[in-house]
C-alpha cells in the first residue's frame, strides 16, 4: 500500500503489529512516522513512543520496549529507523545486532505494539532468512519516490484538503522546476500556501516567483537553442547565466553533461528501449528522460555529437587558457551553424 492509504486504514481499522515502510522518498518516509504517531495519544507519546537508529543503537533496546506492556495507554509504538542488517550493506562500527531475537519476536509479535520497521532504501537483500520471516508478517508500505504523474496528484490532493487550487499552468511549471522531485514538490508547496494564503489560489506567477530555476533548467533552455543553431538567443542564455554569477567551467560542465545524455536517449530508443527502462539503465530521474526525448525527436544524432564535441573542446581550453569563455562560446555557435 502507500502512505496515502495507510493514513485512511490507521485511521479506520486497529493497525497491524508489524510494519515495513521501504522506500527512499524521505518526504513519505516522514509522512508514514506521522500516521503511526497518530495511534498515540500526545499526553502518552513521551511513554509509549520509542525510536531507534540502528546506525547508533543496538537492535536488543527496541526489542526490549516492543514486548513491555503500555503505560497507561493501550498501545506502544517502536520504530526501528534504519535497519541496514536487512540489506546487503556492510557497515563497520562496533554495534551488534541480536538478529536471532528479531526472528523469534516476529514469530510472535507483541499485540499491544506496533512495530515499525522505517527503511529508507530502495530494496531489502530478499535472500536473507529475517528478511523472509520479516515479510512473512509485515505489512508493506511504499516510500518509493512517486513518478511524475503521481507527484501531480499528490500534490493537488495535498493541496485540495487544505482548501487551496493551483492552475493547470502553475502545476506544470512547478514539476518543471523541481524535475518532477516529489520532495522538492512539497517542499515549494509549503512555501506557496504562506504566498497564497488569502486567497487561497496559486498561480503559475507565484512559481515562477518563488521556486528557483536550477542550473540544470536554465542550461536546458540553452541547449534547445544551441540545437535550434539560434545565435542571438543561445549567446543571450549564456550571459544570463555568467550574470547570474555560475562559472564558465560549471555552466559547460552541465551542457556536457546534458548533451551526453540526449546522446544516450538518441542511441537508447533507437535500441527499442522504452522511456522506463532508459531511466533505469541510466539511472535518470524519469522526468529528465521524458523532457530529453521530447529534444533528440527533433535532431539526428550527428547534430547532437557535434554539439556534444564542440563543448568538450571549449573545456578543454577552459581549463588550459585565460581565453574569454564568452567568447569561445561565441566562436563554437559559429562554427555550429556552419555544420551540416
Amino acid at each position: 500500500m502507500d502512505v496515502t492509504e495507510l493514513a485512511k486504514q490507521l485511521k479506520t481499522k486497529a493497525p497491524a503489529m508489524v510494519y515495513l515502510v521501504l522506500g527512499t522518498q524521505q518526504v513519505l518516509q516522514e509522512a508514514a512516522l506521522t500516521a503511526f504517531m497518530s495511534l498515540i495519544p500526545e499526553d502518552q507519546r513521551v511513554m509509549n513512543v520509542g525510536r531507534y537508529d540502528m546506525e547508533v543503537t543496538p537492535l536488543a533496546s527496541a526489542l526490549a520496549d516492543a514486548v513491555s506492556a503500555p503505560f497507561f495507554g493501550e498501545r506502544r509504538l517502536v520504530v526501528v529507523n534504519k535497519p541496514y542488517f536487512l540489506t546487503n550493506e556492510k557497515r563497520g562500527g562496533k554495534i551488534e545486532h541480536d538478529l536471532a531475537a528479531l526472528t523469534k519476536y516476529l514469530q510472535h509479535p507483541e499485540p499491544t505494539t506496533t512495530l515499525v520497521f522505517s527503511a529508507p532504501y530502495e530494496k531489502l537483500d530478499g535472500r536473507k532468512k529475517l528478511v523472509k520471516e520479516l515479510k512473512k508478517v509485515a505489512v508493506n508500505v511504499s516510500a518509493a519516490p512517486l513518478d511524475e504523474r503521481s507527484a501531480r496528484q499528490q500534490v493537488e490532493s495535498g493541496l485540495h484538503q487544505d482548501g487551496f487550487t493551483i492552475d493547470d499552468a502553475a502545476l506544470e511549471t512547478l514539476v518543471q522546476r523541481t524535475n518532477a522531485d516529489y520532495g522538492l514538490m512539497v517542499a515549494n508547496v509549503a512555501k506557496l500556501k504562506i504566498l497564497a494564503y488569502q486567497n487561497k489560489q496559486i498561480t503559475a506567477r507565484m512559481v515562477e516567483e518563488l521556486v528557483p530555476q536550477s542550473l540544470d533548467d536554465n542550461v536546458f533552455d540553452l541547449v534547445t537553442a544551441v540545437l535550434r543553431r539560434d545565435q542571438p538567443r543561445s549567446l543571450a542564455l549564456y550571459q544570463q547565466l555568467l550574470a547570474s554569477q555560475k562559472q564558465p567551467l560549471q555552466i559547460n560542465a552541465v551542457l556536457v553533461s546534458q548533451f551526453r545524455l540526449l546522446i544516450q536517449l538518441k542511441v537508447l530508443v533507437k535500441h527499442g528501449l522504452s522511456q522506463g527502462s532508459i531511466a533505469s539503465k541510466l539511472n535518470v530521474h524519469p522526468y529528465r528522460v521524458k523532457l530529453g526525448l521530447r529534444t533528440v525527436r527533433q535532431f539526428s544524432l550527428e547534430r547532437l555529437a557535434n554539439a556534444y564535441l564542440g563543448l568538450v573542446k571549449i573545456e578543454r581550453t577552459l581549463k588550459t587558457t585565460q581565453r574569454d569563455p564568452e567568447l569561445l562560446f561565441q566562436l563554437f555557435m559559429l562554427q555550429y551553424t556552419r555544420q551540416n
